[in-house]
């Protein structure tokens, strides 16, 4: 019987030790991706490749720290120029890959994605000389309950809906740009929501949403006098209701800008 306890105890550990091994693995492996970024570039010349390391350096020290005040921070300007000394990888997709060439457009004007993955060590290092600190995974999943208000027209933005599928597209881009996992709701759970022309979107619907763990709630309303939308944004966190907004942006920017303030808020880098 002594054996047989001490037999089942060592295929416990193994089974514990396994399961560890098997976390810290896809820890690591999700980190890893926060020290690579995507712009896009109009060819692969050297010129283009600097104003793409630049764009990317940016974005992966704001993805890595949640430090959205980062944005056009003046300190960043002398690192962007010498981006290239943190770069360990980069590869291009062809965006018109099999479409013919035609003319400019098959030399110098042709637009590929430039991935570009950063020396993991030195982007610490950098975000330590400004002040901020690495926010590492995992990170909560975030249900996202997003209205769009356009003339008497009123929408939420939903994982299945067509009339959504470009806001749906924009707001995931933007929540990989920032390191964040999005949960949308679909068609048939925002159906039956109604939602007045200046209200944000009900938070009970965000119960629906298997694996979320914070709820944002969003509104984008168009000003024709802005001619762009006008963002407002609710996020409870940490005991408290943070509310921000910002006006006269495409909706791509007001999802980066959304999303930028959720990793703001989270990674305890303060409020947007």
């Amino acid at each position: 019987m002594m054996r047989l306890r001490n037999v089942r105890r060592a295929w416990s550990a193994l089974w514990v030790g396994l399961w560890l091994v098997t976390t810290g693995d896809a820890v690591r492996a999700d980190n890893d991706l926060l020290y690579q970024a995507q712009t896009v570039v109009t060819g692969q010349g050297d010129d283009n490749r600097r104003v793409g390391f630049a764009a990317c350096l940016e974005d992966v020290l704001i993805k890595v720290s949640g430090a959205f005040q980062l944005k056009d921070d003046g300190r960043l300007a002398p690192l962007k120029t010498r981006a290239g000394d943190f770069v360990t990888a980069f590869d291009y997709h062809d965006q018109m890959s099999g479409k013919p060439k035609r003319d400019e457009q098959g030399t110098r004007d042709r637009p590929y994605d430039l991935t570009v993955t950063f020396d993991r060590g030195k982007i610490d290092g950098l975000l330590q000389t400004l002040n901020v600190r690495p926010w590492l995974m995992p990170r909560p999943s975030i249900a996202v309950i997003v209205a769009m208000s356009s003339g008497s027209r009123t929408f939420l933005v939903t994982s299945d809906d067509k009339q959504s599928d470009l806001q749906r597209d924009a707001l995931r881009a933007a929540a990989s740009k920032r390191g964040l996992d999005v949960v949308l709701p679909d068609a048939s759970q925002a159906g039956p929501v109604a939602i007045g022309s200046a209200d944000l979107p009900p938070a009970t619907l965000a119960a629906s949403l298997r694996g979320a763990e914070v709820t944002l709630l969003g509104r984008l309303t168009w000003d024709d006098s802005d001619l762009g939308w006008v963002s407002q944004w609710e996020l409870d966190a940490a005991g408290a209701k943070h509310r921000w907004q910002f006006r006269g942006v495409t909706f791509d920017e007001a999802f980066r800008r959304g999303l930028g303030g959720v990793a703001q808020i989270l990674s305890g880098n303060g409020a947007p």
